[in-house]
């Protein structure tokens, strides 16, 4: 409805007086007023005089108010209106949610989608057929790629480990309970001096698992918010910020730390690397803790493509506060940055990877104070896990003119691949997966612009059920003495003596939290039960073939049951996967030797005993999306509710459109344009979206 002016609200006001028996007060007599026309010459002759009195102390043209300075004074204004009506983003989720305070905050449960499946109805993981039993005949790619079949690039499991890494953490505990490991297994090909899988159970949130079912804590809020830059703590966060760390935020800088290079700094960079932020050590970083990376989230120096990730977003970080006038604080300076920050991650992630990814979302329609955007246990502990997506190896291509002979020299001894261009123009990097993991100073020796570039030139593997040996075998472990350049390939078991299996950790994290079978996943999420194997892969049968070169009674035990027979482009050309040379391209459809539906018919004897994780992956996908029904299901339910129940979701945030207006800095951008403006590379020498892979 639109103001009422003052004579009808005073009308308004009296008639409801005279309706509830009052009376308005009444006026006492007024003198007779002397008429003058409207006033007109009188109103004219003072401002004339007052304007020639003005002209005559200052000059007329001193009192003309231009354009420009109108609209200073305009833009002074929205600032001022701006500031006294902006919101600072706690950083662990407070206050997100005003009626629902808890919703979505660090340090509480996971949200339970479906009712949690303990062996015992409180704690005790159901039993199962052995992790490594499974992962061998199931998750087991033999050493062959295949790839997704709607070409996306490394970008979108690239950022899909960022987005994860800012939404969820869950917290560790120090119950062991290892996994078997059997030597004698037909299909084991890795050696395991240990003897066991390591593996220890999730704590359990305080007050479950005793008289209530066992639940388990996210230590990150669930909001998309740069937690992965800016963490969750204060203390973190000083550290983080340029200037000194002693406790008082108030003299902290607007930007992030960084080295001179404008890499993440060392653990080192400010002296005692014992007194920087904590983060995970593994690998070859375990000998090596003051060569760590330090950035808001722990799990940085996982991956060479995530801590390039990381750089990249610290550097737009800091680019944007370069922009902001030093007229502002530094403090109010660092929270402008760290909003549009926040909001580009979420445009990127909802305008981007999750259309490329063929996850399509119901129309945004504001915010929802009664949507719970907690991130369920569900979805942490299974749905997001799309390992397969990983490749075994890191490529990029660099002009020759960026590295020195002694920098090429020592990139190669590390056991790196360097293939030279025949003109000599160009030098192409193949990092095997095993060197990537916590080894951040290669994103200095290989340069973080070729780097990012090529992310977004590789294709991905397919979301599928294959897993490479690099995360199924070996992750995080370094080769034997004697055989230290021995890295990737079929070569791999000879090259490492212990077994990390990312595959079986799915499979049993899922039985540690409680995950309901796939069957009752796919019912909690709205999907109708699958009744058969075949329903479930959506292949002929679920029989093993007659086949001579299986154990005909034992065929899931015969390592010849997961040879590759054919392998399809995306042309749809199949040859003979056993081909020494083929002349079609990428793989991205396989046959093997039997069928995935007999293996887990095998395995399971009846789909209603198939874990949630180990089916979810065996789906067949939904035609232009690389998902399976299950799978598809658990993200869109999820992304609906991050964006539906955030506050401060760049939709909904009136904040961003005045940092727009006032600042003229707009969050509306792409991955391709953030990489072109923090590092070398012209945007466009990348493909407009940088979650595919160009065309040829």
């Amino acid at each position: 409805m639109g103001t009422l002016t003052a004579s009808r609200q005073g009308q308004r006001r009296s008639q409801q007086e005279q309706r509830r028996g009052h009376q308005p007060p009444r006026r006492p007599p007024q003198p007779p007023k002397q008429r003058r026309g409207r006033g007109r010459g009188t109103i004219a002759i003072g401002i004339s005089i007052l304007l020639a009195a003005a002209a005559a102390t200052v000059g007329f043209s001193d009192l003309v108010v231009t354009e420009d300075e109108t609209e200073e004074v305009r833009s002074r204004r929205r600032a001022r209106t701006f500031w006294r009506t902006f919101e600072i983003q706690s950083l662990d989720g407070t206050g997100n949610n005003r009626r629902h305070p808890e919703w979505g905050v660090a340090g509480q449960p996971y949200l339970r989608v479906a009712p949690a499946d303990y062996a015992d109805g409180l704690s005790e993981p159901q039993a199962g057929p052995a992790s490594r039993f499974i992962s061998n005949r199931v998750f087991n790619d033999t050493n062959r790629n295949v790839f997704s079949e709607n070409t996306l690039s490394q970008w979108t499991f690239v950022w899909g480990q960022f987005t994860d890494h800012n939404m969820g953490l869950v917290q560790g505990g120090d119950e062991e309970a290892d996994m078997p490991f059997d030597a004698a297994d037909p299909l084991e090909s890795f050696t395991n001096d240990a003897g066991v899988l390591p593996f220890t159970r999730s704590a359990a949130a305080p007050g479950t698992g005793e008289t209530t079912p066992r639940e388990q804590i996210n230590t990150l809020n669930s909001y998309i918010d740069g937690d992965v830059l800016y963490s969750n703590d204060v203390a973190r966060l000083e550290w983080l910020r340029e200037g000194p760390v002693d406790g008082d935020m108030s003299n902290n800088g607007a930007k992030l730390r960084l080295d001179e290079n404008g890499l993440l700094p060392r653990a080192d960079i400010l002296g005692d690397p014992a007194s920087a932020p904590a983060m995970d050590l593994d690998g070859r970083m375990r000998g090596t803790p003051e060569a760590a990376r330090i950035a808001g989230d722990k799990r940085a120096n996982e991956s060479l493509d995530l801590t390039a990730t990381h750089t990249l977003f610290a550097r737009e970080h800091n680019r944007i506060v370069d922009e902001l006038p030093d007229s502002l604080s530094e403090e109010r300076k660092f929270q402008l940055a760290r909003r549009v920050v926040i909001a580009e991650i979420q445009y990127i992630t909802y305008r981007e990877y999750l259309p490329t990814m063929g996850v399509d979302l119901p129309r945004y329609r504001g915010y929802r104070s009664r949507t719970n955007a907690t991130v369920s246990n569900e979805f942490a502990t299974v749905g997001y896990r799309a390992h397969s997506l990983i490749h075994g190896d890191v490529e990029l291509t660099g002009a020759t003119t960026r590295y020195t002979t002694e920098q090429l020299a020592a990139i190669e001894a590390q056991g790196i691949e360097i293939e030279r261009a025949e003109d000599g123009s160009t030098v192409h990097f193949t990092v095997p997966l095993n060197l990537a993991f916590f080894n951040p100073d290669l994103v200095e020796q290989l340069q973080l612009g070729p780097l990012l570039q090529g992310i977004g030139v590789e294709t991905q593997y397919n979301n599928d059920e294959m897993i490479d040996n690099q995360l199924r075998s070996v992750m995080f472990q370094i080769p034997t003495a004697a055989n230290p350049a021995c890295l990737d390939g079929a070569e791999l078991p000879d090259c490492f003596q212990g077994v990390i299996d990312l595959g079986a950790l799915d499979v049993e994290r899922g039985r540690d939290h409680g995950m309901p079978s796939y069957n009752d996943m796919r019912e909690a999420y709205g999907l109708d039960r699958i009744e058969s194997f075949t329903d479930l892969t959506g292949e002929d049968t679920d029989q093993f073939p007659a086949d001579p070169e299986l154990t005909a009674g034992d065929e899931v035990n015969d390592p010849d049951s997961i040879d590759f027979m054919t392998v399809t482009d995306a042309a749809g050309l199949t040859e003979d996967a056993n081909l020494e040379e083929r002349v079609g391209g990428p793989a991205v459809e396989v046959v093997k030797r039997t069928t995935l539906a007999s293996r887990l018919r095998a395995i399971f004897g009846d789909v209603d005993s198939i874990d949630a994780f180990t089916g979810m992956v065996s789906e067949a996908h939904v035609e232009g999306t690389e998902f399976g029904e299950l799978q598809l299901a658990m993200w869109r339910q999820q992304f609906t509710a991050l964006r539906d129940g955030d506050r401060f979701f760049y939709g909904n945030d009136p904040g961003l459109r005045d940092i727009r207006r006032i600042y003229g800095i707009d969050f509306r951008t792409n991955l391709g344009d953030v990489i072109a403006r923090n590092t070398d590379i012209p945007r466009e020498e990348m493909d407009e979206n940088v979650f595919l892979v160009p065309a040829a």
